[in-house]
């Protein structure tokens, strides 16, 4: 799955006003997280996640990572914040894109 750039700044603006919702820190990407994440988009379709000052890994990586694990999108990686997007099944909640 693809998304537009107007897609993606369409997302970027709904994620400015977000709270991250997961906090990755020293333990990093494990297996716990990336299920939890995976249950999170599919109830949320966008989600943010902060990235702790104690995490040794790079965040364009780890969001890297988790896309590819939960099937979703990296819309952004500004400093130690991540935003994923991964399209729902529930057409009642489903973000409209432009």
């Amino acid at each position: 799955m693809k998304i537009t750039s107007k897609q993606r700044a369409y997302l970027k603006g709904l994620a400015m006003t977000m709270d991250p919702i997961f906090q990755i820190g020293k333990s990093a990407v494990t297996p716990e997280i990336v299920s939890a994440i995976g249950e999170a988009l599919e109830a949320r379709e966008l989600i943010k996640i902060n990235v702790l000052q104690n995490c040794p890994d790079n965040p364009k990586e780890m969001a890297q990572t988790l896309a590819e694990r939960t099937h979703s999108l990296v819309v952004q990686v500004i400093g130690k914040k991540i935003v994923l997007y991964k399209e729902g099944k529930d057409e009642k909640k489903k973000i409209v894109l432009p």
